[in-house]
């Protein structure tokens, strides 16, 4: 259940007084259920990305060189709707060009890229395909040092970002709500008047996922989620990431190999921008290839 501290505080937040949720058997139930993510946090439905064949994204032949360096080197990946996909590689790999491409950050010099079957992302610029329902996470943590919990998951919400839009904006009760339900789900339920800044690093990391499930995101690509955290911060970030399955498709980039074995289903090794290996963890260990390249035996 969500903390009694933040029902009974959050009643004082600036922005208006909190609306009154007890009558609602939706919210109720969402705060009980353990067993999935909370309804609201489930991304719209949008009719443009066709996931009949349960297939959401789409890398297909795809190579881009940079100074006659070519990072990617035909590269083909798919990852189904609701899926939890681990990303390895050594440095180097692509890794991170491939999250480049698929948020528009860089184009290919040939290959498709799709979400769903009608989507071509290669013809989207970024905040397109932002929009569209593909939210990226990087390495480091991109909060507002200066701003409240609350208040970078405020300015985060989907919606009208206008400068002038959010000096003038007062949360509705639903909005109040999905603020409240993303603080529990990522753990900062009684840190939400804190300052960003304060934070510890794991806790700056749960928020940025916090702000990108503000945006209700299909897909989450998230680059070395763990990275500098303690063992504790690590086991709740796989929780938090396997909570969110099912609901999202997710594709974490990630070196520490305990935590790859701790959330994987299926695993992609990436070696000089292209495909190595796909698979169960266990298979992908006992290759030999992925031994040679990644692994050092």
């Amino acid at each position: 259940m969500m903390s009694r501290t933040l029902w009974s505080e959050a009643i004082n937040h600036p922005k208006e007084q909190l609306p009154d949720v007890r009558g609602s058997h939706e919210f109720i139930n969402d705060l009980t259920r353990r067993d999935q993510v909370f309804s609201f946090l489930k991304p719209p439905f949008n009719p443009k990305v066709d996931v009949k064949n349960n297939m959401l994204l789409y890398v297909e032949g795809v190579s881009v060189s940079f100074d006659g360096f070519k990072a990617i080197n035909d590269l083909n990946l798919y990852i189904k709707e609701g899926e939890l996909r681990c990303v390895i590689g050594p440095n180097g790999a692509g890794k991170t060009t491939m999250m480049d491409i698929i948020t528009g950050k860089t184009k290919p010099d040939q290959g498709e890229v799709w979400l769903g079957q009608q989507l071509n992302l290669l013809k989207m610029d970024e905040a397109q395909i932002a929009n569209a329902g593909i939210g990226r996470k990087f390495q480091k943590p991109t909060v507002f040092e200066a701003l409240t919990v609350w208040e970078n998951l405020e300015l985060a919400m989907a919606g009208d970002k206008g400068t002038w839009h959010l000096f003038r904006a007062v949360l509705s009760s639903d909005q109040k709500c999905d603020i409240m339900q993303v603080l529990e789900l990522i753990g900062l339920d009684t840190h939400y008047k804190m300052q960003a800044g304060k934070l510890s690093h794991g806790q700056k990391q749960w928020l940025e996922i916090g702000m990108l499930l503000m945006q209700k995101p299909r897909l989450l690509l998230v680059d070395e989620p763990v990275a500098g955290m303690t063992h504790q911060e690590m086991d709740r970030t796989a929780e938090l990431l396997l909570s969110l399955a099912g609901s999202h498709s997710i594709m974490v980039v990630e070196h520490d190999m305990d935590f790859v074995r701790s959330i994987a289903s299926t695993v992609t090794v990436l070696h000089q921008g292209h495909v190595l290996a796909e698979g169960k963890m266990k298979d992908i260990q006992d290759d030999p290839r992925v031994r040679e390249v990644y692994l050092g035996q």
